[in-house]
């Protein structure tokens, strides 16, 4: 009895670690689906806003509010916005092509990896 007390505890100590790497793993890897899907989220939002309102101040603002979950939170510096062939008189031309890019560096929660670098993409036609 005493004897399987003993490799119980040897088993014990040798496969706790794989579990809990396996359980920090899980979580870092949901939390980085979770960042990427919402980035992608905002910047389908941002875009959208761009090619409809034609204003690329309400486009960011949209955008940094659909990614309200994100910690830290985006700011103008993390979002570009590329309208090809705009003018100031017409910032959205009907036909062209409005792009959202939003960049965006994951930390961890654990440090063992990253931080990640990540990109949210939308691209949309202007005048809706």
């Amino acid at each position: 009895m005493r004897r399987e007390q003993g490799a119980v505890a040897v088993e014990m100590a040798l496969l706790l670690p794989v579990l809990i790497l396996l359980l920090l793993g899980i979580m870092e890897f949901g939390r980085a689906f979770d960042a990427q899907v919402t980035l992608t989220n905002a910047a389908r939002e941002g875009v959208r806003v761009m090619a409809i309102s034609k204003d690329a101040a309400t486009a960011r603002s949209s955008t940094v509010t659909a990614a309200g979950t994100l910690r830290p939170q985006l700011t103008d510096a993390n979002i570009a916005i590329s309208v090809p062939g705009a003018t100031t008189a017409n910032p959205c031309p009907a036909g062209g092509t409005a792009t959202v890019t939003i960049t965006y560096t994951l930390s961890t929660l654990t440090k063992i990896a990253g931080p990640f670098s990540m990109t949210g993409k939308g691209v949309m036609l202007c005048g809706g």
